[in-house]
Parts: structure tokens; sequence; C-alpha cells
């Protein structure tokens, strides 16, 4: 078959920083100083983050160099210009993907926080190193550990949807059979959208298969077969959908768009892919029989599959366990919180989400002052819990069968609450942080 072409090219960014290799930073050429700039650009692109903070840390690297920088940023692109003293430099760059690390990103933020100790002594090629490992630094975890986690989060997230121990089994299986498949896809640089469908009809036929096998050999009955949908909600896309909302709350709308597009074909495809596999098995999303449990064991099991939950889906997003484990905690606050509003009080389901976006906001922000995790690092994977996967799957399912009005249901709900989610994470950032409070 050959050797297969990159459509995006590798940059040799040591060739745009070798011809003052002894030069302080602080005292290099424009070029060499724009180089730097935007590479860290490029760096936080690749690792998920908004337009905002790719910016944000774009200008502190500018800064420390004593440059002036303008960038215009998107999904996976990045048009900017350095000024110093009369002189300009424009450059554009593109990644090929974009993903999610937190890991990386704390990494990069340290960088760029720490850069203005270090451009007296350090050269712009030395710097350019040190990004060197951050870029090619392996992943916190192994392909099995990865869809453990995820087999783990989604089992929880099963519970908190409704369902029972069978169906908890079930997704636990399923979602970590698809998302070992998605992982070891990704490593091989499989295109976003076969990766996607390939991962959620693996995850869904063992789900299935599963409960035929119990069906058959166990005598369950067929009426856990509504969990299917669970076992594919790790391919919930929760970073762009929040960061796509955050963006364009800071009028960044190319980023915001695009990013809210690239979630918007993650789920089309998602969920279109199991519709296709029920379709095939006569499998439809009914609702869970309902669990006669006491109260009190109600909101403990909310409490800890809250928590399990979110560290399960923090370990897809590659973070450390320290920071995984706080986005648990403020994870499990926030999202007992707002079902009980739904429970207890008969909150409107979006109106109770923007509370408990609002809180994870809060908590994080609260974190971040003294641990220093980027507030994206806590608050995603503290909220993603509540992104309404099954709504979506119920909406495109409906729709696919020529439902149109039941379809245009459980979407006007999903909506509702994405929308209520973004609203909520960005009036506790305003609350918070005087930087994205004013407009600067």
């Amino acid at each position: 078959m050959g050797n297969v072409l990159k459509q995006h090219m590798s940059i040799a960014w040591q060739e745009l920083a070798n011809e003052n290799a002894d030069t302080p930073a602080v005292s290099a050429p424009l070029k060499e100083k724009a180089s730097l700039v935007g590479r860290v650009g490029l760096l936080m692109l690749s690792v998920g983050t908004g337009a905002w903070r790719v910016r944000a840390s774009m200008n502190k690297v500018a800064r420390a160099l004593g440059i002036t920088c303008n960038a215009d940023i998107g999904l996976l692109t990045i048009n900017y210009t350095c000024v110093e003293q009369g002189e300009t430099y424009t450059n554009a760059f593109s990644i090929r993907t974009t993903g999610v690390n937190t890991d990386k990103l704390t990494l990069l933020e340290w960088f760029c926080d720490e850069l203005d100790t270090h451009v007296e002594r350090y050269s712009i090629s030395q710097l350019h190193n040190v990004l060197d490992k951050m870029e090619h630094a392996p992943g916190q975890y192994k392909p099995w550990q990865v869809a453990f986690a995820a087999a783990m989060a989604c089992s929880a997230f099963t519970f908190l949807l409704g369902g029972g121990p069978v169906e908890m089994v079930l997704a636990f299986c399923g979602a970590g059979v698809g998302q070992f498949v998605r992982k070891i896809l990704i490593e091989r640089r499989i295109t976003l959208l076969a990766n996607v469908a390939l991962a959620v009809s693996a995850a869904c036929i063992t789900y299935i298969l599963l409960m035929m096998a119990a069906e058959q050999f166990l005598g369950v009955p067929d009426t856990h077969e509504a969990g299917y949908i669970c076992s594919m909600l790790f391919v919930i896309p929760g970073f762009p959908l929040i960061t796509g909302g955050l963006d364009m709350v800071k009028l960044d709308l190319r980023s915001g768009m695009e990013r809210i597009m690239y979630a918007i074909l993650i789920i089309l495809m998602g969920t279109m892919a199991g519709w296709v596999v029920a379709s095939i098995f006569d499998f439809s999303p009914a609702s869970f029989t309902e669990l006669e449990i006491q109260h009190w064991l109600r909101v403990l099991l909310r409490v800890i599959c809250s928590f399990a939950g979110v560290y399960g889906f923090s370990f897809l997003f590659n973070s450390t366990r320290k920071v995984a484990f706080t986005a648990a905690i403020i994870g499990m606050i926030a999202n007992t919180a707002r079902l009980e509003l739904v429970e207890h009080l008969a909150l409107n389901v979006g109106l109770a989400a923007f509370f408990g976006a609002l809180i994870a906001g809060l908590l994080a922000s609260f974190v971040n002052r003294f641990a220093g995790y980027p507030r994206i690092s806590l608050t995603v994977p503290g909220i993603v819990i509540m992104v309404p996967g099954m709504f979506m799957y119920k909406a495109v399912f409906y729709i696919a069968n020529n439902d149109i009005m039941t379809g245009a249901t459980w979407l006007t709900k999903a909506i509702l609450i994405v929308l209520s989610m973004q609203i909520g994470l960005a009036f506790a950032r305003i609350l918070s942080d005087e930087n994205f409070r004013k407009s600067s």
C-alpha cells in the first residue's frame, strides 16, 4: 500500500531557533520568539483547551519575551502576529487533530507561568527542548487501564440514569470493550469518525450479546435492554461542548462554533452507530425499571456513583490520580446536588443543570487558588457526567425511526441541559476569575 503521506506536515521547530543558539531567549530575534509563542499555542490547542486559555498562554509567553502578540484561534488552527519595536512577524500553524490531555495542559500552564524567570538564562532552542519533552511525553495510563476507567464511569452513569445492577454490569463490560477498541484505534491514528463508530459499535454489540446470553442461560428478563445506551456514553465529547460554550461567552465565536460542531459530529456518529446496532438486534431505548430502595440509600449510592463516574472519566482525559480524585470530589458534590434538586424540589432539569455546573465551577476555582490545577481539568470531568447522552441518543433513535415529535422532545431537553451547563460554568468563571469577568 506504500507509506501514507502526512496531510499536516511536521514543523522543524529547532530550525526556527538555531541561528542564535546561545543567546538568551529575551534577546533573541523576533522570528525565534514568535516560533515559541506559536508552538505554545499549538500545544495548548492539541490538549483540548479553549481559545481564551490558548490566547492567555500565548500572551504570557509573549510578555515574558518582551513582545506583543495578537492571535485568531480556531479548533485546529492559529493565525497570529507578533510585534516588537515596529517589526512584525506573522505566521499560521495548524494541528492534525485535537484531543484531551489534562496532564499536559497542567505542565504547559506551569511552563507559561514560570517562563519570565527563565528567559534570561535559557535560549529559545533550550526552551523548545523542554516543549519537545512535553509534546512527546507518553500517556499516564495503558489502554486496559483507560478501558477499565471508562467501564467504571459508564457503570456508575447507568445507576445515575436509573439503571439497576444488571444494566450496570453489562454497561461495565460494553464500555470497557468499546473504550479499549477506541484507544487502540486512536494510537493507530484512525480518523475520528471511524474510531467513534467502531468503538460505539463494539460497546453496544458487547452489551447486547451479553444480554442475550443472560436471557438464555440465566433467565434474566428482557426489561434490561435499555442499558445498552449507557455502554456507549464514554464517547460523549464533554471537553469541546464546554470549552466551545466558554469561547462563545468570550466572543471567540470562530473557536466556539468549531468546537461545538466538532462535538456534534462525534455525537451524531456515535448515536447513529448505536442506532444501527440496536436496529439490527431489535433493541429499543425503553425506560429503566424503577428501583425500590430507601431514600437515604439512593442518596448514598448517588454520591458513590458520582464520585466513581467522574474519577473514571478523568482517566479518559489523562488526568493524574490527584487531579482525578479532586475532580471526583467536585463532581460528587455538584452532581448529587443537581439530582436532589430535580427529585425533591421538582426543579426543571435545565435549571438544576445550571446550578450543578455553577457549583462545580466555583469549587474548581477555589481549588485552583490553592493547588494550581487548571480549572478546566477539574470542571469538565466534574460535569461531564451531567451531559445528557441518553437524551441525545433517544433523540436520534426516534428521529431515525420517523417518530419526529418524540425525537424533537428529547433533542430539546438535551439542548436545554447542555446550554444550562455551559451558562452555569460561565457564570462560575465570571464570579471567580477577574480576567474572565472583564473584557480586555
